[in-house]
C-alpha cells in the first residue's frame, strides 16, 4: 500500500534557530596550494555547475557536536584537500578547473530552540522552514572564486539530537562522492586516522570526448560548453510518498511471473510506478512523447575501472522514450520492462559518447528535454549517505531539497527509521495535477 503525504501547506511547526558566526574550516595539516586539478568531462558539464542541498538528521550527539564534527572534518580535509579549493575559469577545454588554495569549508555551528520530536524528526520536511538548518552563506554562480565548494551547518536541538545542513557543489562531487566525503569525516571523528578508503582524484581516467574534426583539444579558440538550456516556466509542488516492503515486494513477484523468472530491482519497480502513474495524472494526448530520465553510475565501464576512492562524477543519463499512451495504459511490470531494455544498452551509449560517434545522432545525452513532458528520477538510498556515523549512530534521516521548482524530479530514498521500504521524495507536477499524482500512487 502506498502512504501519500497531504498536499502542500504552509509551516504548521515554527521553531527558532540561532547560528554563530560561520568561518572557513581549512585541513588541518599543511596540503598541496597553488596548483590547479583538471575536472573530467563529466565534472565540467554546465547542468553540473549548482549546489546540492540536503539534510542529515541524527537522533543522538553530544552537546560538543558541532566542535567534534568541526575538527573531523579538518582533518578529514588533508586527503581530501581539492574540496578546500575553489573553481576557477580557464581558457583550456571544458572552461573550468580546480585552484589548490586551501581555504577550506565553510562552517556554522547553530542551536535550536526545541527538541527533534517538536518536529517530528522533519519527517516532512516541507512543513517547517527548513531552510534555517542549511548555511546562510548563499553561493554565487557568477563568482566561482569566491564560492566554497562544501558548505556545512550543523544544527544543536534541546533533546542532543541534531540536523547537518549541506550544501555541495556537484562539479566536484557526485552522490556516491559526497556520501563518500561524509563517511571520512564520520570516521575522522570516530576516532580514525585515516579513511578506510583512501580519495583518488584520477580525473584524467574518464576520457573527454574528442573535439570536433580538425580542432586541437587544447585549441584556446575551442568554443565553450553551450550555455543551459532556457527553462519552462511553471511551478512544480513537492510531495513525498512512502512505498511498503510488501508492495515492492508484490510488484517484483508480478514482474517474475509476466517475464518468465526474470529478477528486477527496487529501483526498476518504483521508478516504472512513479513513471506510469505521473503519466496517467498528467492526462497528455495520446501521441505526446514522454521521457523517463535516470543516472546510472558507470565507474566499471571504464578500462581498466575506476579505483576504490574515486569521487567525482561518473554517471551517464538513461533515457526511455515512448508516447505517453504506452506508459499509461501498460502495467508496472511492462514498464519495468522498457526500463530494463534502455539499461542494456549503457555500455554502448556510454562508450560512443567517449569515442565522440554519437556527435551525428543529434541530441546530447547529458541535455534531455527540460520539459513537463520529462521526468527525472534518482535513487539515493544506496548511496551511502544513511551509513554515515559521526559516533552516535547513523541518520534517522535525510532529506534532499528541492533544487528548482520547475525540473520534474523524484528521488527515491529511505523512509525514516525504523520504517522500511521507500520514501519518493518528489517535485514534478504542478499543484493542479498533484491530488491525481497522489491518487493513482494511492490505487491497486
Amino acid at each position: 500500500m502506498y502512504f501519500p503525504a497531504p498536499k502542500k501547506q504552509e509551516p504548521i511547526m515554527a521553531f527558532s534557530v540561532k547560528r554563530t558566526a560561520g568561518g572557513l574550516v581549512p585541513p588541518s595539516k599543511t596540503t598541496p596550494t597553488g596548483g590547479t586539478l583538471h575536472l573530467s568531462a563529466i565534472d565540467r558539464l554546465p547542468a553540473l555547475r549548482c549546489y546540492a542541498r540536503t539534510l542529515h538528521v541524527f537522533r543522538h550527539g553530544p552537546a560538543e557536536v558541532a566542535t567534534l564534527i568541526k575538527h573531523a572534518l579538518s582533518k578529514a580535509l588533508v586527503p581530501y584537500y581539492p574540496l578546500a579549493g575553489r573553481l576557477k575559469e580557464s581558457s583550456s577545454l571544458g572552461g573550468v578547473q580546480v585552484a589548490c588554495t586551501g581555504e577550506g569549508v565553510w562552517f556554522v555551528e547553530a542551536f535550536a530552540d526545541c527538541g527533534l520530536d517538536a518536529v517530528n524528526y522533519f519527517d516532512n520536511v516541507y512543513k517547517v522552514p527548513h531552510d534555517d538548518l542549511l548555511p546562510d552563506f548563499v553561493p554565487q554562480t557568477h563568482a566561482l572564486a569566491m564560492n566554497p565548494l562544501v558548505l556545512m551547518q550543523v544544527t544543536q536541538f534541546k533533546c542532543n539530537g541534531f540536523v547537518m545542513g549541506l550544501i555541495f557543489c556537484h562539479s566536484i562531487c557526485d552522490g556516491l562522492g559526497a556520501a563518500q566525503f561524509l563517511n571520512a569525516i564520520g570516521e575522522m571523528a570516530r576516532g580514525l586516522q585515516h579513511p578506510s578508503i583512501a580519495p583518488v582524484w584520477h580525473r584524467e581516467a574518464l576520457p573527454s570526448p574528442p573535439p570536433p574534426t580538425g580542432v586541437a583539444r587544447d585549441d584556446p579558440n575551442l568554443p565553450s560548453p553551450p550555455p543551459f538550456p532556457s527553462l519552462p516556466d511553471y511551478q512544480l509542488e513537492h510531495a513525498s510518498i512512502d512505498v511498503t516492503l510488501d508492495r515492492i515486494n508484490q510488484l517484483k513477484l508480478e514482474f517474475s511471473e509476466l517475464t518468465g523468472g526474470r529478477r528486477c530491482s527496487t529501483f526498476e519497480v518504483v521508478a516504472a510506478t512513479m513513471w506510469r502513474c505521473r503519466t496517467r495524472a498528467l492526462n497528455f494526448k495520446g501521441d505526446t512523447k514522454v521521457d523517463l530520465v535516470f543516472f546510472a553510475n558507470v565507474r566499471h565501464l571504464l578500462h581498466p575501472p575506476l579505483p576504490d576512492g574515486y569521487y567525482g562524477n561518473c554517471f551517464f543519463p538513461v533515457t526511455v522514450t515512448t508516447n505517453c499512451e504506452t506508459v499509461s495504459r501498460a502495467s508496472n511490470a511492462e514498464v519495468v520492462k522498457l526500463i530494463q531494455e534502455a539499461k542494456a544498452q549503457l555500455r554502448v551509449q556510454f562508450t560512443k559518447w567517449m569515442k565522440g560517434d554519437d556527435a551525428g545522432e543529434g541530441m546530447d545525452p547529458f541535455a534531455p528535454p527540460l520539459a513537463y513532458t520529462t521526468l527525472f528520477i534518482s535513487e539515493w538510498g544506496r548511496l551511502g549517505f544513511n551509513q554515515v556515523d559521526y559516533g552516535w549512530g547513523p541518520p534517522v534521516h535525510m532529506v534532499p531539497i528541492q533544487g528548482s521548482s520547475i525540473i520534474p524530479v523524484a528521488i527515491i530514498g529511505c523512509p525514516p527509521t525504523p520504517r522500511k521500504g521507500v520514501r519518493l521524495m518528489t517535485w514534478s507536477v504542478q499543484g493542479v495535477h498533484l491530488p491525481q499524482l497522489l491518487d493513482q500512487m494511492s490505487r491497486r
